[in-house]
Order: C-alpha cells, then sequence, then structure tokens
C-alpha cells in the first residue's frame, strides 16, 4: 500500500457481515479436554493459514431442515453448525442409529461436492438435529474494516472419548485434536496464528474447571467487535490495534503493532484523526495497567498513514521516535535515536523479546523491518500487505531494489509477517514467493505492452492493466513506471522523450 493519492475514490461503506457458524468441538482426554482444531489454507481470502474451529457461513438450506428444541435463526444457526462439522471433520452430531463409517464417507464427499443436501442425508439414515447438542458459546463480529466479515455464533459440542474426526484436502491443510494448553502454548511461540475468538475460547476451556464453567466465559467474552475494538495479541508479545489512516484503498487502516511483553515499541502510530491518536493512547494506558509500559515510538517508513500520529503522541506521552536516517529526515519531530540495518532492539519483559532491524528499502528508501529473533516473525510495514498490493512509486519507488528486499526476506527465511495493512500472512516464504511471481507477471505483461516505436505511459499501463479492470489508472500508472524504469536499468526499454519504447539491440 502507500499513502492516499490526490483524487483517490472515496471507501466504500463496509461489508455487512455474514451469518455464519462454528463448533468448539470437545472430547475428554487424560487430565482434561481435548479440542478440535485446523489450520486454513493459505489461498483461502479469510483468515488464511490461521488455526480456527470448525465453522462457515449460513447457506440458504440451511433455514429448511428441522431442530428439535429450536425455531427460526436458533434452529437455522444449528443447522450450519452442523453441516460445517460433518463437512469439515467427519463428525456428523445427530441422534439415530448410527451409520457405516462407509456410509459416512460417501455421504461427506457428496454433500461437499455439492451431489446431495445435507437434509437428504439426515433423512435418509433416519437422524434429527436436537438444540441441546450444540449449546450456545459466544458470538463474535468481524471488525468492519475488514474486506470479508462474519457474524459467527459459537457452539459447544461435546464428542466421546475416542471420537475421530478427519480434514480432506481442500479449503483446510490440517487438522488435530490438542489440549488448549499446547494449543496456547504453540501460540505463544510464533507457531499457530488464532484469530481473538478463538484465542478467547482456548483459553476459557484451559481455564475453566468444567465445561459448563467454559462455556459461561465464552459467552461473556470482553468484546464481540474483534480486532477494531482491542488490541489483538497474535503471538506472545505482538499486539494490533487497527487505526483509521489516509491510506491508498482497497485498505482503510494502518496496523500499529505494539511490540513487547513489558516494555512495548509502538510500530507506525498512522492515525493523524483526533479520536483514533485518543483510541491509540487509551489503550496504552489499559495496557500499562497489566504492567506493559510503551519505550519508543517505531516507525517502518515516513508515509503519512504510519506516522500521522507521531506528533500527538510525542507531546502527550514524551516518546522518543525511533527510526533510519532516509526517514529522519522527511519528519517534523526529531528522532532520539537512527537505526541502520543489524541493530537489535532489547524490550525487557516477561520474557525479552529482541528484535533485529533489517534495512528494506524499495517501497521507501528509509523502509525498515522487525525480524524477531526468537520467532523469526517480522514485522514488514508496507513491503508486503495482508490486503491489496504495494505501490512502488518513483522516483523513491525502486522496484529492482524493492524485489531483492523481498527475496532477502523470502531467504532469511522469516515465518509469520505482520504487514501494515491487511491481516498477518503465517506462512511467510510462501506470501513473499507468490509477491515475487505477481512482480514478475506484471513485469512479462510491461514487457509485452513495449514496441518498438515509442508509446505514452497511459497506453503501457492500460495494456499492462488490462486483465486488472479494477485497477485505479494512476496507481497502474505509477506501478507500469517503476517497472520500466527497472527495464531500463536492465537495457531492456528506453526512454524517448516522456515516452517508452522496446530497447534497440
Amino acid at each position: 500500500m502507500s499513502e492516499a493519492l490526490p483524487g483517490m475514490p472515496e471507501a466504500p461503506a463496509p461489508r455487512p457481515p455474514r451469518d455464519a457458524a462454528v463448533v468448539v468441538l470437545v472430547r475428554p482426554a487424560e487430565g482434561g479436554w481435548e479440542v478440535f482444531w485446523l489450520r486454513r489454507e493459505t489461498t483461502l481470502s479469510f483468515a488464511a493459514g490461521f488455526y480456527a474451529f470448525p465453522g462457515g457461513r449460513v447457506d440458504a438450506a440451511d433455514a429448511g431442515v428441522p431442530v428439535v428444541g429450536a425455531q427460526g435463526e436458533a434452529a437455522t444457526l444449528r443447522v450450519a453448525a452442523a453441516r460445517e462439522l460433518f463437512e469439515e471433520t467427519g463428525v456428523l452430531r445427530a441422534r439415530g442409529p448410527a451409520p457405516s463409517p462407509a456410509a459416512l464417507r460417501e455421504a461427506r464427499a457428496a454433500l461437499l461436492a455439492g451431489a446431495r443436501p445435507f437434509a437428504e442425508i439426515l433423512t435418509a439414515f433416519g437422524l434429527s438435529l436436537h438444540a441441546g447438542d450444540f449449546l450456545e458459546a459466544g458470538r463474535w463480529v468481524t471488525p468492519s474494516f475488514m474486506p470479508v466479515r462474519f457474524d459467527a455464533r459459537f457452539f459447544l459440542v461435546e464428542a466421546d472419548a475416542g471420537t475421530a474426526a478427519e480434514v480432506w484436502p481442500g479449503e483446510l491443510a490440517a487438522g488435530a485434536w490438542v489440549r488448549p494448553v499446547d494449543a496456547l502454548l504453540a501460540w505463544a511461540e510464533g507457531r499457530a496464528l488464532l484469530h481473538p475468538p478463538n484465542h478467547f475460547t482456548l483459553q476459557a476451556l484451559l481455564q475453566s474447571p468444567s465445561l459448563d464453567a467454559a462455556r459461561a466465559a465464552m459467552q461473556n467474552a470482553p468484546s464481540a467487535e474483534g480486532p477494531g475494538a482491542h488490541p489483538v495479541e497474535f503471538q506472545r508479545g505482538v499486539r494490533l490495534l487497527a487505526l483509521r489512516t489516509p491510506t491508498l484503498l482497497p485498505a482503510t487502516h494502518t496496523n500499529c503493532w505494539l511490540l513487547g511483553n513489558g516494555e512495548l515499541l509502538v510500530v507506525d502510530p498512522g492515525a493523524s484523526d483526533g479520536g483514533e491518536v485518543e483510541r491509540l493512547i487509551t489503550h496504552l494506558a489499559q495496557l500499562a495497567q497489566s504492567g506493559l509500559t510503551a519505550r519508543a515510538i517505531f516507525l517502518t517508513h515516513h508515509h503519512l498513514d504510519h506516522v500521522g500520529g507521531v506528533r500527538p503522541l510525542t507531546a502527550q506521552l514524551g516518546l522518543p521516535v525511533w527510526c533510519h536516517a532516509r526517514t529522519a529526515d522527511r519528519l517534523d519531530v526529531r528522532p532520539a535515536r537512527v537505526l541502520a540495518d543489524g541493530e537489535v532492539l532489547t524490550l525487557e519483559g516477561d520474557p525479552d523479546m529482541r528484535w533485529r532491524v533489517l534495512h528494506t528499502p524499495g517501497h521507501a528508501a528509509g523502509h525498515l523491518c522487525l525480524l524477531d529473533e526468537a520467532s523469526q516473525a517480522a514485522v514488514v510495514g508496507d513491503m508486503v500487505a495482508g490486503v491489496g498490493t504495494i505501490l512502488i512509486d518513483p522516483p523513491e519507488g525502486d522496484m529492482a531494489e524493492y524485489l531483492r528486499q523481498l527475496r532477502r526476506l523470502r531467504d532469511i527465511p522469516v515465518r509469520a509477517l505482520y504487514p501494515a495493512h491487511g491481516p498477518p500472512l503465517p506462512d511467510g516464504p510462501q506470501a513473499l514467493e507468490g509477491y515475487l511471481a505477481h512482480r514478475a507477471a506484471r513485469e512479462e505483461r510491461v514487457k509485452a505492452a513495449l514496441t518498438e516505436a515509442s508509446r505514452t505511459l497511459e497506453d503501457i499501463a492500460r495494456d499492462a492493466y488490462a486483465d486488472t479492470p479494477a485497477a485505479w489508472p494512476p496507481v497502474a500508472e505509477r506501478s507500469t513506471l517503476a517497472i520500466l524504469e527497472k527495464l531500463a536499468a536492465e537495457a531492456e526499454a528506453r526512454s524517448v522523450g516522456g515516452r517508452w519504447a522496446r530497447a534497440v539491440d
């Protein structure tokens, strides 16, 4: 992404959330309970690569399936929960004669293929759904700044000891029974990213003496608003507070990362709106009450959607600013510390965190990333985005350098990526490889648009982005110019009086 450009269209209204149902499937295990969790494929449009519980959106046909003990929306949501549980794990939570494993596999395959409705499967097996088997266990709404939103109702479902569940290839990459304590350890170490509802649910299961107590805790979540309302801890010591900023669409917010387990770095407080700044200050005060104290502001680079809140934060909280020298010379606040590639920032806490500074120019001359030495997670600013793409805008934007830095991050290799816009990317190398492939494909389209006769930048951009009709022309043209300048440096293109042509051998 980048800061907003003049004439940019207004941001669209937030998408309304779609109804969804989630199943927290638990079974007795030695010393407590196990819960079945899934890892979502990295290619999905929502929660890609995250760990979650079985679930999905409500289908129109769900309203036509009867549920004993429930009617209307309460029944429809339970049907969706039962159907999604069966589709994603093979567990059919219904009462009646037990079908054979072979019959269940056949019915599941037919349901997933769209060849057999869920209602027909239940009728054929002589089964019925009962409301008491799907206990209400909380409600969470995806925040308004996310491109895909759900109004998810959680249901607690208790299975017998030894109940088998199996994930089939498709939307899901893996699934397993796990003790909540082990799931939360994987989260703390950055091996399993969790959205707030799932992290909260695992904590409730771990800390409650009984399932009834866990269910009561789930129903009393501190917030149903998701990451927009409170800082969200994606792994231990990595918290997100999304702030509304003047950024390039389709993003509408910049991720302010709060790093540390005692001392905190406040990364990219980009909001210039007074209300958003106050929201950040309020959350920092709340974190301070639990022993987490802001030590400094860290800036990935100088664009307005990353630095908009710097002056009020320094004025009200007295926080020093840390950044690269090429960012320092663009600020109206004097930095207290100028950072260089390879420096290590140690944040004291429980445990301490050590973040290595990486100078990654290309998008901006002073662009910095941070690499957690323990987990290899990286806070990457505008190197990648979880929504939209990154604008490389000459003359400061340098496509060749940007691609070199993408390859550098990939080859470290980093693990999870925490970008400035959109959700985290759990598989860093795969995400970076995807970015490199996308840039290579766009470059080939620019090459194809070049001829021996010179053409205008506008004409070349129109052809190069013909496969992306939604691209805003000014952004397409700036991106095309960055590629043309790279090709010119490689003797594959030439500039002719403000126009561009294929290089002559």
